[in-house]
């Protein structure tokens, strides 16, 4: 067995710039395409689609990521990036090759892995000379050993390449700063050719630890990583259900247990739960692979299944706070999985807005980034519409329903949206407000995992 080695980049190292082609420009791919531009290398990225290259070549993102538009711009204007529809763009004198492309979820759980056969059979006939091809799209452990026996099978025995994995660890809305100072990297190689050349890569500009392991082992890491903080999140809504039914309030629980520095107090914020592209595809995937290999993975099902309760919860709270739905007006605050970013993928929002709407309500949507992706799933009607503004959300309403933690909406003026409401009723699935707060400001506030069983007039009988 290969022992995993820890390494740390010279701070002082110099490398000669690499010519990198990236296959992909979804989160991950634009995103490595532009930072590595950004610390002068020479990038072609590919995507299939045109319009999506004819945006991206006229500076414009196709996603939402702060900071990502002054170095897509910046880096354009310079000539170390570009886009293309050609594969051979991207392949042909290009010294490393990165597939990040999408892996989305199968029915059955699975990883899709189509999207990077695709890659691996359209590499194969273009190799010129020896080529690093790097999986830094999450995909499931020896899933390069499939990359090689793909390229390897339509490439013939004499051609030369490796396949190496260089998972990302990128957090949608710090996307950037996370790429560019990042608190470790991953570099999985199986021969010394291929582990030199990306150490060499990140030799230049990164002083972060390094771990340097078997390929498999660093496919691993990634999706044990995402399915730990999975975990991490189902742990503390779990306590936040039981802080209800004690009248404690989850937030000074998290507060007190994140201080110990095992644990700390990152994820440990209650509330409606993870989503996104990464966690609830990768915890799937890792259940998926446990199970393949007679692994028992109890634990991680239950992580699954308290996370997906979250949604009927805060809809409980919903019910139970209007009466009834029909014809009532629901302001919905965000609908994005988290802030500072446009992507619903796994938002609470999918679960909560089509429910609302089916039950009578009628629904104004507003969030400050993601509103355009959700319209494609739910078109306006009479009784859903989307708002530019919170304000206009809250105008009338007999209630509004916060589903992301945009800090715009931390810094709503109360008083101003308090009167512009029907009734003064906030279902707050972010825990964004403390409670004494907003009552203090006249509204009758619903949270999760808030003490809400203190206002009960009888305590709960305690056996003895």
């Amino acid at each position: 067995m290969r022992r995993t080695k820890m390494r740390r980049t010279d701070p002082g190292g110099i490398t000669s710039n690499q010519i990198l082609g990236i296959f992909g420009t979804g989160y991950a791919g634009l995103v490595t395409s532009v930072c590595f531009a950004e610390l002068g290398h020479t990038v072609t990225a590919i995507d299939k689609d045109h319009d999506v290259v004819a945006r991206l070549s006229d500076g414009t993102p196709t996603i939402h990521e702060p900071g990502l538009q002054e170095l897509l711009t910046g880096n354009l204007e310079s000539g170390r990036l570009r886009f293309t529809t050609k594969a051979e763009d991207a392949v042909v004198g290009s010294d490393i090759v990165f597939l990040c492309v999408g892996t989305p979820p199968r029915a059955d759980g699975r990883a899709d892995l189509c999207q990077v056969e695709e890659v691996a059979r359209t590499i194969a006939p273009l190799l010129d000379g020896y080529k690093l091809i790097v999986e830094k799209s999450t995909v499931p452990a020896r899933t390069a050993y499939w990359v090689d026996w793909t390229i390897r099978r339509l490439a013939g025995p004499n051609r030369e390449f490796d396949v190496a994995s260089n998972p990302e660890f990128l957090r949608e809305g710090t996307a950037v700063q996370d790429f560019l100072k990042p608190d470790r990297i991953v570099i999985g190689a199986d021969t010394e050719r291929a582990r030199s050349r990306l150490l060499d890569l990140y030799r230049k500009g990164f002083h972060c630890p390094i771990v340097a392991t078997s390929v498999t082992t660093a496919e691993l890491i990634k999706q044990t990583a995402n399915a730990f903080l999975a975990t991490k999140i189902s742990f503390i809504n779990m306590v936040s259900d039981l802080c209800e039914e004690l009248g404690v309030d989850v937030a000074t629980v998290a507060r007190g247990v994140g201080l110990d520095p095992r644990i700390g107090s990152h994820f440990l914020n209650a509330g409606l739960g993870f989503g996104g592209s990464c966690l609830p595809k990768d915890l799937n995937a890792l259940i998926t692979v446990a199970e393949d290999n007679g692994v028992d993975v109890a634990m991680l099902r239950e992580v699954e299944r308290i996370n997906t309760a979250r949604v009927e919860r805060l809809l409980a709270k919903v019910d139970r706070a209007l009466w009834v739905l029909p014809q009532k007006v629901i302001g919905v605050l965000g609908v994005a999985f988290k802030q500072d970013t446009d992507d619903i993928r796994g938002a609470p929002s999918l679960g909560i807005i089509p429910r609302l709407h089916s039950a009578g309500a009628i629904v104004r949507v507003y969030d400050p980034a993601a509103a355009q992706n959700i319209q494609k799933l739910y078109p306006p009607n009479d009784r859903l519409a989307y708002v530019a503004s919170a304000v206009e959300a809250a105008r009338g309403a007999d209630a509004l329903v916060i589903l992301t933690d945009w800090d715009e909406f931390r810094s709503l003026d109360l008083g101003g949206i308090r009167s512009l409401m029907r009734t003064p009723i906030i279902v707050d699935g972010r825990n964004l407000f403390e409670p004494a707060r907003m009552r203090a400001a006249g509204f009758e506030y619903h949270s999760l995992g808030r003490g809400e069983a203190t206002l009960r007039t009888v305590p709960r009988r305690v056996p003895v």
